[in-house]
């Protein structure tokens, strides 16, 4: 048997796109009904129809299970969209925003995943690194397009701009507990980008 036709060793690891999907369905549902302190692998795996082992597979424990699955499904939502102009920019990441913080799942998860980073200094590093930082780098290449057509000053603070147009969306809905009424998005993007000095173009 030549090394192109040979044949993997029994046991191999063969990654199946549709039990990877029923075991990121299975952990999203977990996180919602149980929080990450009481999610369990077994009972991920019950819920996906697996084996554990089919979970070890792909991840070496909870914690990397949990935030590949998180940051697959949250870090595209912050790409800001290039619609060419900084106003339609922030409108579309405002929404993507709005969207995250209130799908249906993740406005059980997040609260909870949230409280338990504060418990465990560990946990909110891997968050950080794993949901935090790339999303905040996508926003921030959405700004930068803005700064190179003309429309932000030079010398924007990126980290202060990417606070001031995320922590609106996350006070009014998750600290004020108020809906995002028709026009907010678009008259906090007015806002935004008169805080943040810009040009209209």
């Amino acid at each position: 048997m030549t090394a192109r036709t040979r044949r993997p060793p029994t046991g191999a690891a063969v990654l199946q796109p549709q039990i990877t999907t029923a075991i990121t369905e299975a952990v999203l549902d977990e996180l919602a009904k149980r929080g990450y302190g009481r999610l369990a692998m077994e009972a991920v795996a019950r819920r996906a129809g697996v084996g554990k082992s089919a979970l070890y597979r792909r991840w070496p424990g909870k914690q990397d299970m949990v935030l590949a699955v998180l940051s697959e499904m949250s870090v595209p939502l912050a790409e800001f969209p290039d619609t060419g102009s900084l106003r339609g920019d922030l409108i579309g990441g405002l929404h993507a925003i709005r969207d995250w913080l209130t799908h249906p799942r993740f406005v059980l998860i997040l609260p909870d995943l949230t409280a338990e980073a504060a418990r465990n200094p560990d946990l909110a590093e891997a968050i950080q690194n794993a949901i935090g930082t790339p999303r905040r780098l996508l926003g921030a290449a959405g700004l930068r397009r803005a700064v190179d057509r003309g429309e932000l000053p030079a010398d924007l603070d990126l980290e202060l701009a990417l606070d001031l147009i995320a922590a609106p969306i996350h006070w009014r809905l998750n600290v004020r507990q108020a809906p995002v009424e028709p026009g907010y998005l678009e008259a906090l993007a007015d806002h935004i980008m008169r805080a943040l000095g810009a040009t209209e173009r």
